[in-house]
């Protein structure tokens, strides 16, 4: 049996709001998404997040990696370091419940992948600044993620050009087959196709388990590239 198959899933219980904890309405329970959520489970192998901006999943992510133990601005249990604290309370709030917990975790955001590229050349960790954005994502994820870990992800694509993005479907897959399991939110339509992976879409009704191909990632980017003049002259003539 392989560490994927023997890999025990974790569930993600909803909003339990204390009394007086928060306004109701206030963020992040503004979101209608967050608003909303209940339970969902998070399997072996990848798990994804996807919506438009401002539907919650950043925020999501983000308490789930506080939740797990990890600094909200990114890197492992062991690194810890703030530069300007912006996280919300989501977490305190959800109850996140394992089978078997994870050995490790870790927690990567392109937002702040600056401030923990810097944090980890404190710790000795060289050369994250003397490379691109891109390579040093690369870098971090394969150098600096054990094996069986729970790795958080925060809108990765940002980093990546397109054959970055296909560089870090393959660093994913090996951290899959090595036991690791994925929390990741993202737009893109190309992690999105990673296999046999769940899909979470977070919209203003909430949040669904959908289809790479239905979500609006995917299909809007297809029906752009497909017919690229029509939509280039629809938005331009409005």
């Amino acid at each position: 049996m392989s560490r994927q198959r023997e890999f025990k899933p974790g569930r993600l219980k909803g909003i339990r709001k204390a009394a007086g904890a928060e306004v109701p309405g206030a963020y992040p329970f503004s979101i209608p998404a967050i608003a909303a959520f209940d339970e969902l489970e998070i399997g072996p192998g990848a798990t994804f997040f996807v919506g438009e901006n401002g539907s919650g999943k950043s925020t999501l992510v983000e308490a789930v990696a506080v939740l797990a133990g990890l600094n909200p601005e990114g890197g492992s249990h062991n690194l810890r370091f703030a530069t300007r604290p912006t996280e919300s309370d989501l977490q305190r709030h959800l109850e996140l419940l394992w089978e078997r917990r994870p050995s490790a975790a870790f927690f990567l955001r392109a937002e702040t992948f600056y401030n923990t590229a810097t944090a980890y050349e404190s710790v000795a960790i060289r050369g994250y600044h003397e490379r691109s954005h891109g390579e040093s994502f690369l870098d971090v994820v394969e150098r600096q993620i054990r094996p069986g870990a729970f790795v958080v992800m925060d809108e990765p694509e940002s980093a990546l050009s397109v054959s970055g993005q296909l560089k870090l479907m393959c660093a994913l897959h090996d951290l899959v087959q090595a036991g690791s399991q994925l929390l990741i939110a993202t737009h893109s339509p190309i992690l999105l196709t990673f296999p046999g992976a769940t899909i979470y879409q977070l919209t203003d009704a909430g949040i669904s388990a959908v289809r790479s191909e239905e979500t609006e990632a995917y299909k809007l980017t297809k029906a752009f590239l497909d017919r690229p003049e029509q939509f280039l002259r629809h938005l331009f003539d409005e």
